[in-house]
């Protein structure tokens, strides 16, 4: 056992994700959080979430997903549950964005299997998908869908019997990553290092880093089918409806999940304490993807309109790096975050045990 303690801010999945590193490397780790654990404010406590290889130009996140896909096996395995559905995708463009091209490139590098539909089947296969307006379509594998709120559950429960001590309800105002202290509830606290995954909240902790990381109001929405097309969803594959002018993402119901739209536009603005009750103006462009995407979408019933929060860099590039002599800071950008967590950790683990 490495005697070393560290505390780590935020309870979101890669403060525990980064637990979950330092743990096995024998590290005594605390989390604090100002909310339950896991927190239900997170942005990463949602039904589910697509994982997937192909990124269109991103490179730099799908260079990283074999390294992800390795590692969620490996934290699966330790709390013993699988908390993936491997799923097909399919990619709709309406226009030429770029990115089927730019992502066949790559899965052709890699050895994932894809294949083109023609134009004219896809409102006799998915007669939920609005047809008109589709310049191409191609189907992938190598995917699926991550569970999220059950995976930080089984996390916590399994970080937990392995020695993390977690502090629910603590609200950390201040940090020194000069001498390795924070006072939380007017109490001050002491490790060998800190790690700040405070996710929207981190640069009220680090306001240095606010010229680079700005908090970004987003919006999904939880739809019921109508009754006819129910069944077509619960069998329906993931969905990346990318046009030139809107574009969203579709995770169709699981076992315990409800349908679910979103799409990849950052606000860069917001305030993370506000309510996660998304307003009209947080959907209105979710809607117009919506009518783009869904043949009828008006159908649809709402069951939830809700907003979280990333914190965003200007070229989508995550930020783990040292502050200090002992402190660093995670702060894994966009929703884009979570399927790379366990990458996200290890290397914010790694500059920790880089301090001895």
């Amino acid at each position: 056992m490495n005697k070393a303690k560290v505390i780590i801010v935020g309870a979101g999945i890669n403060g525990l994700a980064t637990a979950w590193a330092l743990v096995r490397r024998g590290y005594q780790v605390e989390v604090f959080d100002k909310s339950a654990i896991p927190n239900p404010v997170a942005s990463s406590y949602d039904e589910h979430r697509i994982i997937r290889r192909h990124y269109g130009d991103l490179q730099l996140y799908a260079d990283r997903m074999p390294e992800a896909f390795r590692l969620w096996d490996e934290m699966f395995a330790d709390i013993g549950a699988r908390h993936f559905d491997p799923l097909p995708q399919l990619l709709l463009e309406r226009g030429d964005t770029g990115w089927v091209s730019a992502s066949i490139a790559h899965l052709d590098t890699i050895d994932i299997a894809w294949r083109e539909i023609p134009l004219e089947g896809i409102a006799r296969a998915y007669p939920m998908i609005r047809a008109d307006g589709l310049t191409r379509a191609l189907e992938f594998s190598g995917g699926g869908a991550l569970f999220p709120i059950r995976i930080l559950t089984d996390l916590v429960v399994h970080l937990a019997a392995r020695g993390v001590v977690f502090r629910q309800g603590t609200d950390v105002t201040s940090v020194d990553l000069e001498a390795g202290r924070l006072v939380a509830n007017g109490k001050s606290h002491s490790a060998d290092h800190i790690v700040i995954a405070a996710g929207a909240w981190v640069t009220r902790l680090l306001p240095e880093l606010a010229p680079i990381l700005v908090p970004s109001r987003q919006a999904v929405m939880f739809l019921a089918p109508p009754p006819a097309l129910a069944p077509l969803w619960r069998a329906a594959p993931l969905i990346l409806d990318l046009g030139e002018h809107s574009s969203c993402y579709v995770l169709p119901p699981r076992p315990g999940t409800r349908l679910k739209i979103g799409d990849h536009v950052f606000t860069r603005q917001g305030d993370p304490d506000a309510s996660r009750t998304a307003t009209d103006a947080d959907v209105e462009r979710l809607i117009t993807a919506g009518r783009l995407a869904f043949a009828d979408f008006d159908s649809y019933t709402v069951l939830e309109r809700k907003a979280c929060y990333y914190t965003v860099t200007e070229n989508e590039h995550f930020i783990i790096r040292s502050m200090g002599p002992r402190g660093t800071v995670i702060s894994a950008c966009s929703g884009h975050g979570f399927k790379l967590a366990p990458v996200s950790g290890e290397e914010a683990a790694s500059l920790v045990s880089g301090f001895g």
